[in-house]
């Protein structure tokens, strides 16, 4: 069965007098090494961002400003996540397809398993489709 997106939570150190870290360092908290770092800013809200799949790449993506919607789909399951906030991650795993809806202002840091690889990227959904549902057999 493919691995399932899911909601990872972050820590905060700090207070509301000098303000926050938050914080990824525990390996626990990400479930790969990071190979890849970058984050998506400027995105108008009309605009939809991802709608693609990788066929190797798991992802963590975060919301570090405004409020994020992603659609995740497996193939086998659809589900959508809302990040509002720096303190939670989502978790991508390989071979889910996912279209991403930014707030105005929203900037998004994304953190990767591997390194950009073009090869990686499958941009056709009913080619993801047909893989998705193939593998799951």
């Amino acid at each position: 069965m493919p691995a399932s997106p899911y909601l990872l939570q972050f820590e905060r150190i700090g207070n509301p007098e000098t303000g926050y870290i938050t914080t990824m360092q525990y390996a626990d908290k990400v479930p790969f090494t990071i190979r890849r770092v970058f984050w998506t800013h400027g995105t108008p809200p009309e605009v939809v961002r991802g709608r693609h799949a990788n066929k190797a790449t798991e992802e963590v993506l975060v919301a570090l400003t405004g409020q994020i919607r992603v659609k995740a789909d497996t193939g086998n399951k659809v589900e959508e996540f809302e990040l509002t906030d720096s303190l939670t991650g989502l978790y991508i795993p390989a071979m889910c397809w996912t279209d991403i809806y930014f707030s105005e202002g929203a900037v998004a840091l994304c953190l990767t398993s591997t390194d950009y690889n073009a090869a990686d990227y499958i941009n056709d959904y009913e080619y993801f489709r047909k893989l998705a549902t193939h593998s799951a057999l």
